[in-house]
C-alpha cells in the first residue's frame, strides 16, 4: 500500500527490496563498467554497500523510532560500502537520512543527498551516479505533491538522466554503454519509489551495452586503496589533499569521526601512511587494479593447484585456471587469489592438497569481498581432482554444479606411492630407508621394496572397497614399466575395471593412484 511517510517499517522493506533487486541486476551493472577503470565490479559494489545498510537496519528491534532506522541504514552502508560508486552511494543514503530522520520533505532530502555525494568526490565528473542523483533532484523541486509523486518523478528522472550519460563522457560513448554506477542508482530511486507508491517489480531494466566492452589491460593507478578511518573531521582537509596528489578517484566520506575513503593510487603504502597520521585506519582492502581489470573473467570457471607440469597441462586441457605448487608446498596466497579472480563470477576451487585448501579458503573469503561466489572442495589429492572436473558442466546450475563435483571428488578414493628417506614407525609397521610405501586416503597401508610390487597391493586394496575405474597419475622419477605393470596385473586380477594413466611429471611422488 502507498505510505505518506517513510516510516521504519518502510525504510526496511525499502533498504531490502533495494538490495535484491541491485543484487539480481548485479551482472548486468557490472558489464557496463568502463569508468573509472573497467574492472567489471560496480554492480557487485553497489549491491554489497546497500545489502550491508539492508542488514543493519534490519538488526534493529521492532519499536525504534524512524531517527535511529535513518542513522543506523547511512551507518550501515558507510561502513560496508565497496569501490567508488558504492561509497558515493553511501553519502547519498546518509543525506538522505540527515532530512528523512525527522519526517521532512523527500525533495529537500533528494537535495541533500546530491549535495553530500558531489561533495564527497574530489574531482566530480559529469555523466557519472553523480549527473544522475543531481539531475533527479533537480526535477523533484518544483513538484508539489505528497512523497509518491515525488518518489516516482525522481525515479523517471534518474532514468531519463541515464540515459544521457554517454553524451556527457565520452568513454561511455566509445564503449556504447550508459553510466555503471548511475545504472545502479536508477535502481535504488525506482525501488524507493516502489517502497512510498506500494508497488513492486521483481527486476529493473538495465540498458544492455551497444557494443563489446573490452576488459581494461592498463591503469594509470595501480591499487585501489579502501579504509575505514577514526579520525577528527577537522583532520580530514588535510588528508583529501594528500590522497588527492597521490593518484585520482578520491571519495572520502562520513563524518562524527568515522570515515569511508577510496582511492586509486600508484603505491597503496603511503596512501595507509597518510590515514595514520590522521587516525587510525581499519578495515584496509587493497587491490591490485591492473591484475583485477586484466583478469576478471565472467561466468563460470574451475580454478586447480597442480604439483607436476603435466599435472597441469592436464587441467589446462580441461578449462582450469591452474595454480602452481611445489611438491610439499603450497601455493602463494596472491597466485591463487588472481587465479580464482580470472576463473570468472562464480568459481569452484579444487586445492587437491589439503595444505593448499587452507590456502584456498583464505583466497576465496578475499574473493568473496569483491562479490565473486567462490566455492572450496575440499579435494585433498590430484585424482579427486580430475575426478571433480571431469563432471564439471560450465551450462549447469552453479549450485548443481558443485554438488555433481562435490560428490565425484567425495567417491574417488585416493592413493600414492612414496619412497622412505629415513626409518620410522607407520600404521603399517616399521619402515627403514629406500622402503616402498603404499599410503590410502592419507595412511601408510602397505611396505614393500619396489614400485611395481607396492602399487599393486595399493590397487588391489583399494578395489577391494568397490570401484570400478583406476586411475594413474606417473611422477617424473616413476620407472617405464611401473603404469603398464599395473595394467597387467589388472587385467589379470580385475579385467572388470576400467584405467586411465596420466603422466602427471610431479616430483616426490612416483605414482598417484585413484578408484572411482
Amino acid at each position: 500500500m502507498p505510505v505518506d511517510v517513510l516510516d521504519p517499517p518502510s525504510v526496511r522493506r525499502w533498504a531490502r527490496h533495494t538490495a535484491d533487486a541491485l543484487g539480481r541486476a548485479r551482472a548486468d551493472i557490472d558489464a557496463l563498467n568502463v569508468f573509472p577503470v573497467a574492472d567489471g565490479d560496480t554492480g557487485t559494489n553497489l549491491h554489497l554497500t546497500m545489502l550491508s545498510a539492508a542488514e543493519a537496519v534490519e538488526s534493529l528491534p521492532d519499536d525504534v523510532d524512524a531517527g535511529v532506522v535513518w542513522q543506523t541504514l547511512s551507518y550501515g552502508a558507510l561502513v560496508g560500502a565497496r569501490g567508488n560508486s558504492g561509497v558515493i552511494v553511501s553519502q547519498a543514503l546518509r543525506g538522505l537520512a540527515e532530512v528523512l530522520k525527522d519526517g521532512a520533505d523527500l525533495r529537500a532530502a533528494l537535495a541533500r543527498a546530491a549535495e553530500l555525494a558531489r561533495g564527497c568526490v574530489a574531482r566530480p565528473v559529469e555523466g557519472t551516479v553523480l549527473s544522475v542523483l543531481a539531475a533527479a533532484a533537480a526535477a523533484v523541486q518544483g513538484v508539489e505533491s505528497g512523497p509518491a509523486e515525488v518518489a516516482r518523478r525522481a525515479a523517471e528522472e534518474a532514468r531519463a538522466a541515464l540515459r544521457r550519460t554517454p553524451d556527457q563522457l565520452d568513454v561511455l560513448a566509445r564503449s556504447g554503454v550508459v553510466d555503471a554506477g548511475g545504472a545502479g542508482l536508477a535502481i535504488v530511486l525506482e525501488s524507493l519509489a516502489a517502497a512510498i507508491t506500494g508497488t513492486h517489480r521483481e527486476r529493473y531494466e538495465v540498458p544492455p551495452p551497444t557494443a563489446r566492452v573490452a576488459p581494461m589491460t592498463e591503469v594509470g593507478a595501480g591499487y585501489e586503496v579502501m579504509y575505514l578511518l577514526d579520525a577528527d573531521d577537522d583532520a580530514i582537509g588535510k588528508l583529501r589533499e594528500e590522497l588527492d596528489a597521490m593518484g585520482d578517484s578520491l571519495v572520502v566520506v562520513g563524518g562524527d569521526g568515522l570515515w569511508n575513503v577510496h582511492v586509486h593510487v600508484g603505491e597503496a603504502g603511503p596512501a595507509i601512511e597518510a590515514a595514520l597520521r590522521v587516525g587510525r585506519p581499519h578495515r584496509i582492502r587493497i587491490t591490485y587494479l591492473a591484475e583485477r581489470a586484466h583478469v576478471a573473467g565472467d561466468g563460470r570457471g574451475v580454478v586447480a593447484v597442480a604439483a607436476g607440469d603435466g599435472i597441469a597441462a592436464l587441467f589446462e586441457e580441461c578449462g582450469a585456471v591452474v595454480v602452481r605448487r611445489e611438491p610439499g608446498g603450497r601455493p602463494a596466497l596472491p597466485s591463487m587469489l588472481a587465479a580464482i579472480r580470472q576463473a570468472g563470477r562464480e568459481v569452484v576451487v579444487l586445492p587437491n592438497d589439503e595444505d593448499a585448501g587452507a590456502v584456498a579458503v583464505a583466497a576465496a573469503e578475499i574473493a568473496r569481498e569483491d562479490g565473486l561466489v567462490v566455492t572450496v572442495l575440499p579435494t585433498r589429492a590430484t585424482v579427486q581432482g580430475l575426478a571433480a572436473l571431469a563432471v564439471h558442466d560450465p551450462l549447469r546450475r552453479y549450485d548443481d554444479d558443485v554438488v555433481a563435483m562435490t560428490g565425484a571428488a567425495g567417491q574417488t578414493r585416493y592413493g600414492h606411492l612414496v619412497v622412505a628417506d629415513r626409518e620410522g614407525v607407520t600404521s603399517a609397521g616399521l619402515c627403514g630407508p629406500g622402503d616402498v610405501l603404499g599410503m590410502i586416503d592419507g595412511d601408510v597401508a602397505v611396505i614393500g621394496r619396489t614400485l611395481e610390487e607396492v602399487a599393486a597391493l595399493v590397487v588391489d586394496r583399494m578395489l577391494a572397497a568397490g570401484g570400478e575405474l583406476v586411475t594413474l597419475v606417473t611422477g617424473s622419477g616413476a620407472p617405464g614399466g611401473l603404469a603398464p605393470g599395473v595394467a597387467d596385473h589388472l587385467r589379470r586380477s580385475r579385467p572388470d575395471a576400467d584405467l586411465v594413466v596420466y603422466a602427471g611429471e610431479q616430483g616426490g611422488y612416483p605414482l598417484l593412484i585413484g578408484v572411482e
